[in-house]
């Protein structure tokens, strides 16, 4: 390892050697903590033997900017994100894999704050991280440190969450405030002197997915809604259910900083990313019991109700607006804001 005046990475980290092994067991390995050091993890978990019982995987690449920001880092919202796909298919995440592209003159503590929080988040959500990788690229090819992540779930027999299965009558529930990350992703840069204190809602969210199944069996289909926002997640839903999405703008939870800064910059908070919430549908009549079991968990104490699915203008979200007009809510067009997750 660089002496402590110089714990800073170096294309030598990367070069397969001494200093390679180094940063692996000092950074990562020893807080990780896999079972062995080999090139593939093996896994056993009871779940898998269950009759009917099917796997579920996902992966997803994570750059956000600035890479530590209010509520979380890009170690949190890799894993968060990553289980969180997994959780709104109905999928019990139980392994998780971690890829690292490292600027070289990247702190070694910055490194390591990153690695302690992924290891935090995962122990919350139940997941292990089993597996993984280094790789060191030359100062400007990268900003200081790129994560992917793929996660291994298993689906229990008989559940099925899926935007196929929204009917219209369907209620729309989200587990809290809209575009909290996105916010504080803006004001962290410092681009526009902003003072506003808007913490990430980054949080995982496979503990929630489950209290809604228990307390609602009768669950469609849910998702987070992350780049392009709540926006985005129900139009996806709109076009794969065939149905039409019509939700209330005043029913929807906005902090007052956001929808200020929103307002100030002309943003739509509908559009703007987040890192811990969802939306899931359930049939109207357990809708009450739904809200009810989400309020119990704490990433879903600010769960509300904000629309339904109709049989009118299938593939199409509207919002009834302060004023009672109608407006429509488009998939998102470009970028509101780059390197948001």
């Amino acid at each position: 390892m660089n002496r402590p005046e110089q714990r800073v990475v170096t294309l030598a980290h990367g070069g397969g050697g001494k200093a390679m092994r180094d940063l692996i067991e000092t950074v990562f390995t020893a807080t990780f903590q896999p079972d062995a050091m080999e090139d593939q993890a093996r896994l056993m978990d009871a779940a898998l033997q269950e009759p009917g019982a099917r796997l579920a995987f996902t992966t997803d690449s994570f750059v956000v900017d600035p890479v530590e920001f209010p509520g979380g880092d890009i170690g949190k919202i890799a894993v968060c994100g990553t289980v969180n796909d997994l959780a709104v298919g109905g999928a019990r995440p139980l392994w998780l894999s971690a890829a690292f592209i490292i600027e070289e003159g990247t702190e070694i503590a910055l490194l390591e704050r990153v690695v302690a929080s992924m290891k935090s988040e995962a122990d919350k959500a139940g997941v292990r991280i089993v597996t993984g990788d280094t790789k060191v690229v030359g100062r400007g090819m990268a900003d200081k440190l790129f994560v992917t992540t793929s996660g291994v779930g298993v689906i229990p027999a008989g559940r099925e969450l899926a935007a196929t299965q929204v009917r219209p009558g369907d209620v729309a529930i989200v587990n809290g405030v809209l575009g909290d990350h996105g916010a504080a992703i803006l004001a962290a840069r410092g681009d526009m002197a902003l003072s506003a204190e808007i913490p990430s809602d980054c949080q995982g969210l496979g503990h929630l997915i489950e209290a809604v199944i228990s307390a609602a069996p009768g669950a469609r289909a849910a998702r987070d809604a992350t780049r392009g926002g709540l926006a985005s997640a129900l139009n996806e839903i709109a076009e794969a259910a065939g149905v039409g999405i019509e939700i209330e703008e005043t029913a929807l939870p906005l902090r007052p900083e956001v929808r200020g800064m929103c307002e100030i910059l002309g943003l739509d908070p509908l559009y703007l990313a987040n890192e811990g919430t969802l939306v899931v549908f359930v049939p109207e009549d357990e809708a009450p019991a739904a809200l009810l079991a989400m309020r119990t968990v704490a990433a879903g104490r600010g769960a509300t109700i904000i629309g339904r699915a109709t049989p009118d203008q299938p593939g199409r979200v509207t919002m009834r607006t302060l004023f009672g007009g109608a407006r429509i809510v488009d998939m998102l067009v470009g970028e509101q804001l780059p390197r948001i997750c």
